[in-house]
């Protein structure tokens, strides 16, 4: 409920946020539209004034004067030009039908927007005759235009900031997701490193507080100091796997981004180094057969190298004595495949989707980090590789890695003219039969 209310809290932060720059962008693109449309719809109007008194000024359809008590009503919002002549004496006659009362105004200034009959008129004036002539148009429309347009834009406005705010909600909950997952399996994933430097830790603490609480024989010490020595190497050996996945969780660095790897002849090399650690196990160790023509592909050889080094380890370790192991190569159309099968036990299906975690065991055989798998799946995924983990010919597991040869990675050749096999994305398993490294 906690982790919710923080991801909630959260979405609701960058809601917040987007929809006040929104909000921000909207008004300012509103006052700006409304004073552009505002700002043409009068210099129209300034137009039809100033041809109006143009035609007034040569005689062309002027009608003539109306009396004073002539009724206007409902005339002068809608839109028609009135004219007036203002003597030099400042009096005002209508030369317009209609014209409703000229007020008074220093008309040297061209143009004005003045109050009549209550009214809002914009006015223009041109000399004439050592007095003015006049042309005025109701403006209303305008008025009402803009009052239309700031509702629409309100309204609009309105739904925009709702969506804007939902819509960011709703990224923002889903962006945090996978945030919150990863800042809780960082938890984890420190909880379960403590766990595993602590235990050697202790051992060795105990171990120098017992030679050290009375006087041994040499023997005694010796045996003490191999505990501690064992138990320093099992502690160097988790240290230089965090490392190794520090420098190596991600992609492949620049510099060897390009290389290509023999995936055949690196599986061979490193089988062989492995002999010894198989005869020692009683175990049978083949490695892949004589060279074949495998297509080469983009990865950093050393990368591989650890990658088949823990499959094989991992392999010989839990196939047991009398067991087997078997490590092959093979190129399919534009993929080369790696696979090591073992007649080990495999694990339990619930374990299956946690093989690949880091400090993930499956039972509580000895040796190893809780680490080799996790700096596996690094190195698929960084090679771009794509994982397969199910049950092998030999009856127990197989952990099998494909990636696109050389020349088709650099072709860029469409995924779906080269089918993968199954799998949920690169370095994920879609069946999984594995035992902890």
């Amino acid at each position: 409920m906690r982790r919710a209310g923080r991801q909630w809290a959260h979405a609701a932060r960058v809601a917040t946020g987007a929809t006040a720059v929104v909000a921000i962008l909207a008004i300012a693109i509103a006052v700006i539209t409304n004073l552009v449309i505002v700002h043409r719809l009068d210099h129209e109007v300034d137009a039809r004034l100033t041809q109006r008194l143009e035609q007034a000024g040569t005689g062309a359809s002027v009608p003539l004067v109306v009396s004073a008590g002539h009724d206007h009503d409902g005339d002068l919002d809608d839109a028609p030009t009135f004219v007036w002549r203002v003597t030099p004496t400042g009096k005002a006659e209508s030369l317009t039908v209609g014209a409703p009362v000229l007020p008074h105004y220093d008309w040297s200034s061209r143009h004005a927007t003045l109050t009549t009959d209550g009214s809002t008129f914009r006015f223009a004036s041109s000399p004439s005759e050592g007095g003015w002539l006049v042309a005025g148009e109701s403006i209303l429309k305008i008025s009402q235009a803009s009052g239309d347009l700031i509702l629409a834009e309100v309204v609009l406005g309105a739904l925009l900031l709702v969506v804007t705010f939902t819509g960011s909600f709703i990224v923002g909950l889903r962006a945090s997701a996978p945030i919150e997952q990863i800042r809780r399996r960082q938890a984890e994933f420190t909880a379960d490193a403590s766990h595993e430097l602590r235990t050697p830790l202790s051992v060795i603490e105990a171990e120098v507080d017992l030679a050290l609480s009375r006087e041994r024989d040499a023997d005694s010490y010796r045996a003490t100091l191999g505990r501690v020595a064992s138990e320093s190497g099992r502690l160097r050996s988790i240290v230089d796997d965090l490392l190794w996945l520090a420098r190596h969780d991600g992609d492949v660095p620049a510099s060897r981004s390009d290389a290509v790897t023999d995936v055949h002849a690196v599986a061979r090399s490193c089988t062989q180094r492995f002999d010894v650690v198989a005869a020692a196990g009683s175990t049978t160790l083949r490695r892949p057969t004589e060279p074949v023509p495998v297509t080469p592909i983009t990865a950093d050889p050393e990368a591989i190298d650890r990658l088949v080094s823990v499959l094989v380890d991992n392999a010989c370790r839990y196939a047991g004595s009398g067991g087997t192991v078997d490590v092959s190569v093979v190129q399919t159309g534009g993929r080369v495949t790696l696979a090591v099968d073992d007649s080990g036990p495999g694990i339990p299906a619930d374990q299956r989707q946690l093989v690949l975690d880091r400090f993930h065991r499956a039972d509580d055989t000895p040796g190893g980090t809780g680490l080799g798998l996790a700096i596996a799946d690094a190195v698929v995924r960084s090679t771009e590789g794509t994982w397969s983990i199910g049950s092998s010919p030999l009856g127990g597991l197989r952990m099998e890695v494909s990636w696109r040869a050389a020349h088709e990675h650099r072709a860029g050749v469409d995924r779906r003219s080269t089918p993968d096999p199954p799998a949920m994305g690169p370095g994920l398993p879609t069946t999984a039969s594995d035992v902890p490294s």
